[in-house]
């Protein structure tokens, strides 16, 4: 049965791209569009300045493997889903989505911890759906036989099978204080953060392939089991304020930087001087960095916001 509006569906590949519309993608971007996707194959052929600026008003997000989304419409080998985790829409390759009710409900589900890794058809077999990348979220639905564990997986084919160290379960609420949890998280953050050091910058991007500004945010914090906003309007507003003499490591620093006053970052730590370093993925280098910040640039700082964490 083909998927039609009104229908719930799940990204049948590692990183789907969301389009503003379908012409939006030239023939270019046919990387970026195929099954598999070959992100990271679509992010090397791409300048600095496409990463960074030509994909503004083309490209909405990326939705990672098995993300639930709803389709609003269907045309011409296109269907455009609204995500409800990010709270946006666009448009994906019809071929890139697969019925919801395809994988079932069972087993448990567990966080992709290695930056990228491959489903293959067997253990050690041939790989089915290649980068898959940190982050996404995989059910797996059996036991593990010699280092590898079944997963659940969108479409006709059940299951695939992933290496059983690319994957952490997913965090469970932290029974210490609140402010020992909060800590503990914040320094998971950088750890994260750091994990994903000189990943190309791109607009739009949520992966190890490529990551924009609120992208990074978002990714680290939905490894350590908590949802914040995907877009800087919004991320702005979340958690509680705090005064910038009162940052830890993990909150976020809201920076003036590459033509955006909402430009998020992750404080990592003071230095010597005690002005903090920052992690973040900058349009300006084109890559994610860690930044100490320069008395000018103090100035420059908009807000700064600590998030909540599970507890």
């Amino acid at each position: 049965m083909p998927i039609a509006p009104g229908q719930p569906a799940l990204i049948a590949v590692a990183v789907a791209t969301l389009w503003a519309q379908p012409s939006a993608a030239g023939p270019e971007d046919r990387l970026a569009l195929g099954v598999p996707s070959a992100i990271r194959e679509w992010v090397a052929r791409l300048t600095n300045d496409i990463r960074a600026n030509g994909l503004k008003g083309r490209v909405r997000t990326q939705c990672l493997l098995g993300t639930r989304v709803e389709v609003e419409q269907v045309a011409d080998g296109w269907a455009k889903v609204s995500c409800p985790s990010q709270e946006t829409s666009g448009w994906v390759p019809l071929d890139q989505l697969a019925h919801a009710a395809d994988g079932g409900t069972g087993g448990t589900e567990y966080l992709v911890s290695a930056t990228a890794t491959a489903v293959r058809d067997e253990p050690g077999g041939d790989v089915s759906i290649p980068g898959v990348t940190l982050g996404t979220r995989l059910r797996v639905v059996g036991e593990a036989y010699r280092g590898w564990v079944p997963v659940a997986l969108p479409g006709p084919q059940q299951p695939g099978w992933v290496p059983q160290r690319d994957l952490t379960a997913e965090p469970a609420a932290d029974l210490s204080s609140p402010s020992t949890a909060m800590v503990a998280a914040g320094l998971d953050a950088v750890k994260l953060a750091q994990q994903l050091l000189e990943i190309p910058y791109l607009h739009g991007g949520i992966s190890a392939y490529g990551i924009d500004a609120p992208g990074l945010v978002w990714i680290v914090y939905r490894q350590l089991g908590i949802d914040v906003p995907r877009f800087n309007a919004a991320l702005i507003e979340s958690g509680e304020a705090v005064e910038f003499e009162d940052l830890h490591p993990g909150d976020l620093v809201f920076l003036e930087h590459g033509g955006d006053a909402r430009t998020p970052a992750i404080m990592a730590e003071r230095n010597q001087s005690d002005l903090p370093e920052v992690i973040f993925s900058s349009p300006v280098y084109g890559k994610v960095v860690v930044e100490s910040l320069r008395d000018a640039e103090l100035a420059r700082i908009t807000a700064c916001r600590r998030l909540p964490v599970r507890a």
